[in-house]
Order: C-alpha cells, then structure tokens, then sequence
C-alpha cells in the first residue's frame, strides 16, 4: 500500500493502534490528523486552526515555536546522537541535563534517574524505595498507597499505582497497592465545608496505614493536582495533613509532578506550591517542553545516601536513560524557563488572569464547579450552576462540549463530566480571552442540545 495514493485517515486506520483507544469504535470516525504547530495554535491537515489548550498532553508549556530547543537538539544529534549510561560511562550532556535539574529542584534533592517516560519512572519509583527499605533492614515494607482517580502512568505497575478501575480491569494489577479516597470535594464532599473535607480524606491515609500496619507499608505517591482523573485541587488542608502523616509513620512521599512540574502551577514544581517536601519526584513532559521524550526521578538525600552506602549494584535502567538529545533537549527547556523568567512572569499575570477569566464561567447554567490553579483548570459540566446533578447519563454533557469546543477552534479534554484545560504559559490575555470565547460558544451549544437556557 503506497502512502501516495492513500489518504492519512486511510493509513492511519489500517496500520495504526492508538493509545487508550476502542479500536471498534475509532474504525467507525474520522481521524483528526495535526501537521504544523506554531506558538499556541495547532493545525489539522486540512488547515483548520486551534488553540491547543491542551499543552500537547499537559507537556508543551512553551508552546510550539521555541527554536533554542529545536537548535540544541540539532547541534547535539549533529556531535553525538547517542551513547549509553551502563557500565560506569555516560555523556556530557546527561550529566549537565542532572545538574540543571538539581539546581531547580527543593535543597533535599542532588540525585536523578533518567527514564524516557512518566511511566518508567514511576516503575522506578516502585524499585527504589524497595531497595531503600531492604537496604535499611525492613524488607517487609513493601506496600504503596495512592489514590482513586489518580494518574500515574500505563505500564502495569504505574498503572497499578493509578486508580482508575477501567484500567485495572484490563490487566492483574501488582499486589502490594491500595487506594484511598482522592481530595474531590465536588463529587465526594457532601456538605461538609473544603477545609473539613481536606482533612477528612487525608487521614484516609493514616486509617490504610493501621490497617495494613506501618512495618508493611513503604510509600505514598501522588500528584500535587490530579490531573488526568480531572483537575482535582485538594483543599489546603490536604497536603499539610498528609505531609504529616508520612513523617510521623516513618512512608516516603512522592509527588509526581509529571503534570505540575515545570511551572504549571506558578512554581518550578507542585510540591513547592502547596508547600510539602516529598522524598521523591517524578518527572516527564514539560521538562522538554515535549520536544524530546525524556522523564526521570528526582531521589533525595534521605534516598540516595541510603542506595550509595552498601555499595550492592541497582539492578535496574533503561537503554535510553538519560538520552543525550532528550537531555539536550532539557537543558535548552529550563534554560528559557530561568533565562526568560517564564514561571515568574506567568505566575504574576497570565496566570490569574486565566483562573479570573475562567471563573466568569461560574454563572453559566451548566457550569457546577470551576477549579483551577496556575495554568490549568476544568469545569464540571452540571444540570444547573447550583448543584451537583449531572446534566446528561454516562458524561455526555461533558463529552459533548468538547466535541463543540473542538469543533469551534479549542483543543480541550473531558474527563467524566470535566472539562480540562491547560494551555502554555505563553499566552497572552487576547488569546486567554479567545479561549474563553470558544469554550462559551460549546457551552452554548450543549445546554441549547438539552433545552437549557442561557
């Protein structure tokens, strides 16, 4: 089959399995195939533009016309495109890439592990504190606890770490973790007021940990913000609780920042927002700016004094870890992000104006719930502005706003009945103002579809 003679959709239809797909059911549909991308806007193939106010996938927080990365990839293909880090070698650039990291990150981290995705380092996650446990003479303690809802990869232990039951179906899951309830005051809470609630959840973690008993349990891991389960902000209550928690029963805590990190939030990192101090971090997307695959854990002192003091090898990498263009790639990412003061700037004006702009959206009839935080943020779709009722069965309120969203000119996500956003720190209030506009225009649309006025 030449690809001259046969259309994308064709080819992508009979040669392609996308991820989280119903490969049944995208037989049956259009294919929406992007072939340029410039600033904040992404183009399909037939030239339609959109505001991506989607980052890529939560990852392009520079948008798409950053050349200092697309320069520092080239030069670095151009000199060394590849070598490993196995067996007591790596390359320059590997190296500068972990420094740059460390001099970002909160003073308990100096260490990184490079991986290519989220994913593997949330596997790695599960290996090093393992490790770390045997290593301090407490091999039973072997047990993480996440979330329900939480997002924290899709190979079958980061998956095993999510809490999304669709997934678990699909697959049998690690043994050795549990889930608790996530911070979700609008579809959790009942009428208990945020900072009640905050707590009340938190100490969820304190119950599972006397359940399972302290001697067994090694880990916590979570995202400062849920982010693919739906924009989930935790009351300010939350973190300070859970903070504690993991100190005083003697359970590392990890925060994946695969999403928050990078800015996204208003700091470098989420964990410095909302002002706990994790043991590990996990890392992807963002600290390219998309441009190359690359993802990692930042281990803390606490950690990695402990690995490097038996001197036993660490039975565990990946051929492209630390990958020197991917590496590249990074340094050239945080490099505009310090050199141009991109957090700080945003964090000072795009920033609110963005959650400013989105909370106009409070009064519209079928907006439940706006939440947000830095730059990103989602609307829970309702039956009316004043209650929790759903508007339509099985998310389609919320399945259909994104439909009109992209179809008016906004790449957007819908998550249940939420409707995500997280655009690039680069835009300006002219193009935050046209985002608000077409999303106005698809919340019109659907509360027309379900005889709601607006």
């Amino acid at each position: 089959m030449s690809h001259n003679n046969t259309s994308l959709n064709t080819l992508d239809k009979t040669h392609f399995l996308h991820p989280f797909t119903d490969f049944k059911e995208y037989k049956a549909t259009d294919t929406a195939i992007y072939t340029k991308a410039e600033h904040i806007y992404i183009y399909d193939e037939a030239g339609k533009e959109l505001i991506d106010g989607m980052s890529g996938l939560w990852c392009c927080n520079l948008g798409y016309s950053q050349p200092k990365i697309n320069e520092a990839i080239s030069n670095q293909l151009n000199s060394l495109p590849f070598y490993n880090s196995f067996f007591q070698c790596t390359t320059d650039v590997t190296v500068k890439m972990a420094k740059a990291l460390v001099d970002i990150s909160p003073a308990q981290f100096n260490h990184v592990f490079f991986t290519n995705s989220g994913s593997e380092a949330n596997d790695t996650n599960i290996r090093l504190v393992h490790r770390y446990y045997d290593l301090l003479g407490k091999p039973s303690k072997k047990i993480f606890i996440s979330r329900h809802g939480a997002y924290h990869g899709s190979t079958i232990a980061a998956g095993s770490l999510g809490g999304f039951s669709g997934m678990h179906k699909q697959y049998t899951g690690l043994s050795y973790v549990e889930h608790i309830g996530q911070p979700n005051w609008f579809t959790e809470g009942g009428d208990m007021d945020k900072a009640e609630f905050g707590i009340k959840v938190a100490q969820e973690l304190a119950a599972k940990i006397d359940e399972l008993g302290e001697e067994n349990v090694a880990a916590f891991i979570a995202e400062p913000i849920q982010g693919a389960g739906g924009v989930i902000v935790p009351p300010e209550t939350y973190w300070p609780e859970i903070s504690r928690i993991c100190k005083e029963r003697d359970i590392l805590l990890i925060s994946d920042e695969v999403i928050c990190g990078f800015g996204r939030t208003g700091d470098w990192f989420g964990a410095q927002t909302f002002g706990f101090e994790p043991d590990l971090m996990t890392f992807a997307k963002a600290v390219t700016n998309g441009y190359q695959p690359l993802g990692g854990v930042l281990v803390s002192d606490k950690v990695a004094d402990v690995l490097s003091a038996d001197g036993g090898e660490f039975t565990h990498g990946f051929t492209y870890s630390g990958h020197p263009a991917a590496c590249a790639a990074g340094i050239a990412t945080i490099d505009i992000l310090k050199n141009d003061k991109v957090i700080e700037n945003a964090a000072a004006d795009i920033m609110p104006y963005f959650q400013a702009q989105l909370r106009t959206l409070e009064s519209h009839p079928i907006v439940g719930e706006v939440r947000g935080m830095g730059m990103v943020a989602a609307l829970e779709i309702a039956k009316n502005n004043s209650a929790k009722e759903r508007l339509a069965p099985d998310c389609a309120g919320g399945a259909m706003v994104k439909t009109h969203a992209i179809n008016h000119g906004l790449m957007v996500r819908s998550v249940g009945d939420a409707i995500v956003t997280a655009p690039p720190m680069v835009c300006n209030r002219e193009e935050i103002d046209l985002l608000i506009a077409r999303l106005t225009i698809a919340l019109d649309y659907t509360a027309k579809h379900y005889g709601i006025k607006t």
